[in-house]
């Protein structure tokens, strides 16, 4: 099972820039999509161009054409549902969580703590309530959580480390932490479990030719949990395809 995870900073967009080249040349299984800036008709006449899916759509109910998450599977799922329960944090489409046979695929598009950091003490309240709703999860069986998780986990994550840390949203120590408590609870980064120096990363900022200079951030990821590493036989960035400020990150499962 490949399963693949993108960034599209705008669906609507992206379909105008080879997105559905990109997606037949990958050839997913199931794709994730982040930030589809879209809201459900605008992003169900968009996906409608990939018939070989069935999309399953998160939208921002707060503020029209921001955030938004959706998953398109070949496999139909056991169930889908949407955002955590919490009202605090189920405004802006940021989760959509699927359940398979074997796992629960968690597709989550993590808030930016905000120029100036002014959201990261919200920031900070989401990471905590997240990792709470996928421990719920993982009680029942083994979960893939996908995504853009606005985290440079390490040095070796992002090009300019020393300039950002502790200034720039998605490199502050505290956002840092968040990551490490996923895998303290034992979920683990899959592109750096079988790469483990190397370096590449899924966003460039589009200002400044920052991805023809490879200036970039690893913010995407798919962590999955301890039980079900077993089964993952590949984890790869995807950086040849374009038509978004970020790349597709993907994994490939044994059936």
């Amino acid at each position: 099972m490949h399963i693949v995870s993108w960034n599209v900073n705008g669906i609507r967009a992206i379909v105008k820039k080879g997105f559905l080249d990109s997606v037949a040349e990958m050839s997913p299984d199931i794709i994730c999509l982040q930030e589809t800036k879209a809201q459900l008709e605008d992003a169900q006449t968009a996906l409608s161009l990939l018939p070989d899916y069935q999309a399953y759509i998160n939208y921002s109910k707060a503020r029209k054409g921001y955030s938004g998450t959706a998953i398109l599977t070949k496999k139909e799922p056991i169930e889908v549902t949407y955002d955590m329960g919490l009202e605090e944090h189920d405004q802006e489409g940021r989760v959509v969580t699927a359940e398979f046979e074997d796992f629960f695929l968690v597709d989550v598009y993590t808030p930016n703590s905000g120029s100036g950091l002014k959201r990261l003490d919200y920031r900070q309240t989401w990471d905590v309530a997240f990792l709470d709703h996928l421990k719920a999860l993982r009680e029942k069986k083994p979960v893939i959580l996908c995504g853009d998780l606005n985290v440079a986990h390490t040095e070796i994550d992002i090009a300019r480390a020393k300039e950002n840390y502790n200034k720039s949203a998605g490199y502050t120590q505290k956002e840092i932490d968040g990551f490490e408590n996923y895998l303290a609870e034992g979920w683990v980064d899959t592109f750096r479990h079988f790469n483990p120096e190397e370096v590449k990363y899924t966003y460039w900022n589009q200002m400044f030719k920052a991805r023809e200079r490879n200036v970039g951030w690893r913010i995407d990821y798919f962590l999955v949990t301890e039980d079900l590493m077993p089964k993952v036989k590949e984890a790869h960035i995807y950086n040849q395809y374009m038509g978004s400020d970020h790349c597709p990150v993907a994994i490939v499962l044994e059936d």
